[in-house]
């Protein structure tokens, strides 16, 4: 296997080889593995199936033990690809409380935050229609 990043690889059986991708990519790929689905009303409303989180954006959680609970995101880790969600915390053994990691394709957005000049400039484009 080659040690550094590769953006013409295609694919690989191996899940080994699947991790090794996704964990080494450059900051500018791991960004689109920061999407999640919009909600059905969203998808309707701007013509996209999903977006790449932002803070501020409220989501649902659609796996895991806090399945069907909302809240808003605090934090996207984009080097670790996971995302913090306000009121999702757990308590350690000293007493201090730690935001839950979420993986973002476990979750959907609800509610986006449109205060984002060029992301709100995205969402008026025309929408795709399908022949």
């Amino acid at each position: 296997m080659k040690k550094e990043f590769s953006l013409k690889w295609k694919r690989s059986v191996q899940p080994r080889k699947q991790r090794k991708y996704r964990y080494q990519s450059p900051l500018h790929v791991k960004r689109q593995f920061m999407k999640a689905h919009l909600s059905p009303e969203l998808r309707k409303k701007y013509g996209k199936r999903s977006m790449i989180l932002h803070k501020g954006d409220k989501v649902k959680v659609m796996r895991g033990s806090y399945k069907k609970q909302s809240g808003k995101v605090e934090d996207v880790a984009l080097r670790l690809s996971r995302v913090h969600i306000s009121g999702m915390q757990i308590s350690r053994k000293e007493g201090t409380k730690v935001f839950v990691p979420f993986q973002p394709s476990n979750l959907m957005i609800t509610e986006l935050s449109i205060e984002d000049k060029k992301r709100s400039r995205i969402l008026e484009r025309p929408k795709k229609v399908s022949p």
